[in-house]
C-alpha cells in the first residue's frame, strides 16, 4: 500500500502529492471565485486550505489512496488538485462506503481539457485497485457533470450537503464494468 502519492505524468501534466510548500499555491487557489462558487460557495481561508493539504497527505498513509497536486510539467503552475478522498462528510444519502473523486482546477486552468487529461491518468491508476468511487457535483455546474459523464460516471441519485442539493454520481472501475470508459 502506497503511503505516499505516486507521480503520475500526463502529456502536459506532473501529478505528485501534496507538500508544504503548495500551500501559498493551493491558497490562492481557493480564494479564487472561479474556483470555489461552485464548491461550497465561499473562499477557503489560508487555515481551511492548510488542513486540506494535511488531509491529502495523511490520507495516503492511512488509506492508500488519496488526492494529486496537478502542475503544468512545461512551466510549474498550478493546475489544481485532484483524486480520491475519505471526507466522512454529511451527505444524505450517504456517499462513504466509496471513495469519493474530486477535482478543484484553479481559474486559469479552467476549460482547457486539464482536468480530463488528470482524471484519465487517476482514474487509470485508481481502476487497478479499486472496484468503485462516486463523486458529488452541484448541479448548477454544467461542466463538470459533463466530465464525470465522459469518464463514466452516472448520476445515481440527487442528494444534500450542508442545506444545499448535490448530484450523485458513481463510477465502476473500468475492468469491473464493459460500460466504462477506459482511461489511458
Amino acid at each position: 500500500m502506497p503511503t505516499s502519492a505516486p507521480t503520475l505524468t500526463t502529456a502536459r501534466l506532473t501529478l505528485s502529492a501534496h507538500a508544504a510548500t503548495d500551500l501559498e499555491d493551493c491558497a490562492a487557489m481557493w480564494t479564487d471565485p472561479r474556483v470555489y462558487t461552485m464548491i461550497g460557495g465561499q473562499p477557503r481561508t489560508r487555515e481551511d486550505v492548510w488542513i486540506r493539504l494535511l488531509r491529502s497527505i495523511g490520507q495516503w498513509s492511512l488509506f492508500g489512496y488519496g488526492s494529486w497536486i496537478a502542475r503544468d510539467t512545461a512551466t510549474g503552475h498550478l493546475i489544481g488538485e485532484l483524486g480520491l478522498i475519505e471526507a466522512r462528510r454529511a451527505i444524505d444519502p450517504s456517499i462513504d462506503a466509496t471513495p469519493e473523486t474530486g477535482w478543484t482546477l484553479t481559474g486559469d486552468a479552467q476549460g482547457k481539457g486539464y482536468a480530463s487529461e488528470a482524471l484519465a491518468a487517476i482514474l487509470a491508476w485508481t481502476d487497478a485497485r479499486i472496484p468503485a468511487t462516486t463523486c458529488i457535483i452541484d448541479p448548477a455546474n454544467a461542466p463538470s457533470i459533463r466530465l464525470a459523464e465522459r469518464l463514466g460516471y452516472r448520476l445515481r441519485t440527487t442528494g444534500t450537503y450542508r442545506d444545499a442539493p448535490i448530484l450523485i454520481f458513481d463510477r465502476a472501475a473500468a475492468s469491473q464494468s464493459p460500460g466504462a470508459i477506459s482511461a489511458q
